[in-house]
C-alpha cells in the first residue's frame, strides 16, 4: 500500500505541475499513462493502424484540456475516457472533439468566463502551436480548439482539401507538436489568458460597431487593407464585399453573438450563433465561426463557416391525378 500510495502521489503531482504548464511534467504523466491509454483503444478496436492514432489524438485532447481536470487523482480514468470516447466516435463514423471531461460535467449553457478558463490553456502549449506550418496550424487548432468545427469533414470545407488530406495533416501536426513542446518549454512565452480575453473584448467590439454602422472602420482599423473572404483556397473578394455582406445581414435584422473563442498570435477563430429575426427565422443558418489568419496583428484572410446547413423549405407536393 505505501508503494501505491506513492505512485498516487507522485501522479497527482506531475497533473498540478502539468495543470500549471509544466511540459515536462506533462509528457511525463501522458508516458506513464501511454501503455494503459493504449491498451484501452486495443480493446475496442483490436490490432490496426487507428490505435496509434487515436491514443496520438487522445493526447492532443489531454495537452489542451488538461487544466479541466478537477481531481488530480483521477487523472488515470480520464485519460482513458478519453481514448474510450475517441474510439467510440470512430466506430461510429462522427468525430465530435468537444470536452472530454465528462467525469464532472458542467453546466448545459457555460458563460464567457467558463469558456475563458476552459480555452486559455498553457501558454507554453500555445507557443508550441505557434510552431507549426500554416497548414498544419489551421486543422489542429479546428480540431482541438473549436466547438463546432471539429469533425474531419468541415475542417476539411474549411481548409479547401480533401478530408484525407485533414487526416494525413493532424497526424503530422500532432508528430511536431511534440517536439515543438520540447523546443519551447524553457522559451518565454506570450500571455494566452490575456489574449483570449482581449479577443472576447475585440469580438464584442466588432459586432457592436458593426450594429452602429461602423464596421467598415473596424476593417480599417484592424484589418490589412489587403484582406481577403476566402472559400477554402480560393479568394472571394476584399474589404468590399465584407462590409457589404454585414450590412446585408444587418439589415436582414440578423445579429451575432459570440459563443467560444481560440486566439493565438497568428490564427483566431470566433464561433458565433446567429439570431434570425422572428419573421424570418430560417434567413441564416444557426451558426457562423469567424477563422481569422493575422499577420502583424492585423486580419489578412477571413474563412466563413457555417457548421449548422442552411435550412430548406419543403419542396410542394407534386399534384396527382
Amino acid at each position: 500500500m505505501i508503494g501505491r500510495t506513492e505512485t498516487v502521489d507522485g501522479g497527482v503531482e506531475l497533473t498540478r505541475a502539468a495543470q500549471a504548464g509544466d511540459s515536462t511534467a506533462l509528457g511525463l504523466l501522458l508516458e506513464e499513462h501511454r501503455a494503459g491509454m493504449r491498451a484501452v483503444a486495443l480493446s475496442i478496436l483490436g490490432p490496426g493502424p487507428d490505435v496509434d492514432d487515436v491514443v496520438q489524438d487522445a493526447a492532443v485532447v489531454a495537452l489542451v484540456r488538461i487544466a479541466e481536470l478537477r481531481d488530480p487523482r483521477a487523472v488515470g480514468p480520464w485519460l482513458r475516457m478519453i481514448v474510450r470516447n475517441r474510439c467510440r466516435t470512430l466506430l461510429r463514423g462522427v468525430v465530435p472533439v468537444g470536452s472530454v471531461d465528462a467525469l464532472h460535467p458542467r453546466h448545459p449553457d457555460p458563460g464567457p468566463e467558463e469558456l475563458l478558463d476552459r480555452h486559455a490553456m498553457g501558454d507554453w502549449v500555445w507557443e508550441a502551436v505557434e510552431e507549426l506550418p500554416d497548414t498544419l496550424r489551421l486543422p489542429l487548432v479546428l480540431r482541438h480548439f473549436t466547438d463546432g468545427v471539429t469533425a474531419y469533414d468541415r475542417i476539411a470545407q474549411v481548409c479547401g482539401v480533401p478530408v484525407g488530406t485533414v487526416r494525413s495533416r493532424l497526424n503530422q501536426a500532432r508528430a511536431k507538436l511534440t517536439g515543438a513542446l520540447a523546443a519551447t518549454a524553457d522559451r518565454a512565452h506570450g500571455d494566452a489568458r490575456t489574449r483570449t480575453a482581449e479577443s472576447w473584448d475585440e469580438a464584442r467590439h466588432t459586432l457592436d460597431e458593426a450594429v452602429a454602422g461602423h464596421f467598415g472602420r473596424v476593417l480599417a482599423q484592424g484589418w490589412s487593407p489587403e484582406v481577403a473572404l476566402m472559400n477554402g483556397r480560393t479568394r472571394l473578394g476584399g474589404t468590399d464585399l465584407l462590409t457589404r455582406g454585414m450590412e446585408g445581414d444587418l439589415a436582414a435584422g440578423v445579429r451575432q453573438r459570440p459563443v467560444n473563442v481560440a486566439a493565438g498570435r497568428t490564427l483566431t477563430v470566433w464561433e458565433m450563433d446567429l439570431l434570425n429575426p422572428a419573421d424570418d427565422p430560417d434567413h441564416c443558418p444557426e451558426s457562423v465561426a469567424w477563422v481569422m489568419t493575422r499577420t502583424g496583428g492585423k486580419v489578412t484572410q477571413l474563412r466563413l463557416f457555417h457548421p449548422t446547413p442552411l435550412k430548406r423549405p419543403a419542396m410542394p407536393e407534386r399534384p396527382t391525378g
